[in-house]
């Protein structure tokens, strides 16, 4: 009997997490409509505000970001918190639109924009399958990120007022691994049973796949980029 109610209980977990993923990716999939709609919409945008005033802009967008972030973490166990990750990937979708304005400027930009869209996918898909291995404890990795978040906070910080290419190329390298990782770990702790909240483990998974894409479409950009038309 208490063998028959310990594989009922592990049954109980083992589909809870199967739950918490499933709801994950769903919730994943649909902040890429958001997006979507927020890059359309910003590439036809002027942000003539952040040539007027790149610091102050810069610094106003990331309070926007880390605020509504924040806002989704204090409500991650309501609706409310769903709505909030929806309105972060509109707004991070329209901050796509700078970027995406000089790629298409570029003879090969949509190309480089198509590359760096299928790197990404890539990317998400290898680190995925890694991270949901249940039987690989991947906390040594998690230790490892926590420190390189606050680097890289750092170095995002001093890059508002340093604004040197050289530096933002490195950082662009940076982010691509740290968010790579990061998609493995978050996985290995939903699977695992670390992770409990779907809304939590979206917005991990969504800010990783977002930066890794804008990472990797500058480093395009810079290495692989033709002349402006």
């Amino acid at each position: 009997m208490s063998q028959d109610f310990q594989v009922l209980q592990s049954g109980s977990v083992a589909d809870a997490r199967g739950s918490v993923l499933r709801n994950t990716y769903r919730l994943l999939g649909l902040s890429m409509l958001p997006t979507a709609v927020g890059a359309m919409i910003g590439v036809n945008s002027s942000f003539a505000f952040l040539a007027a005033s790149p610091i102050m802009g810069t610094i106003l967008l990331m309070v926007g970001v880390y605020g509504l972030m924040f806002a989704i973490e204090r409500n991650k166990y309501s609706a409310t918190g769903v709505y909030l990750l929806l309105a972060l990937t509109f707004l991070l979708g329209l901050m796509l639109g700078p970027i995406l304005q000089f790629s298409l400027h570029l003879r090969n930009g949509g190309q480089l924009i198509g590359l760096a869209t299928a790197g990404t996918g890539a990317t998400f898909l290898a680190m995925s399958a890694l991270g949901s291995n249940a039987n690989r404890d991947m906390n040594g990795i998690g230790r490892f990120l926590a420190v390189g978040s606050i680097v890289l906070l750092v170095c995002m910080v001093a890059q508002i007022f340093l604004r040197l290419p050289m530096f933002q190329l490195v950082m662009s390298g940076l982010f691509m691994v740290f968010s790579s990782l990061m998609i493995a770990y978050q996985t290995n702790q939903v699977v695992r049973g670390g992770e409990t909240n779907y809304i939590s483990a979206t917005l991990t998974l969504y800010i990783s796949i977002y930066n890794i894409f804008v990472s990797l479409l500058q480093l395009l950009i810079a290495f692989s980029g033709n002349d402006r038309d």
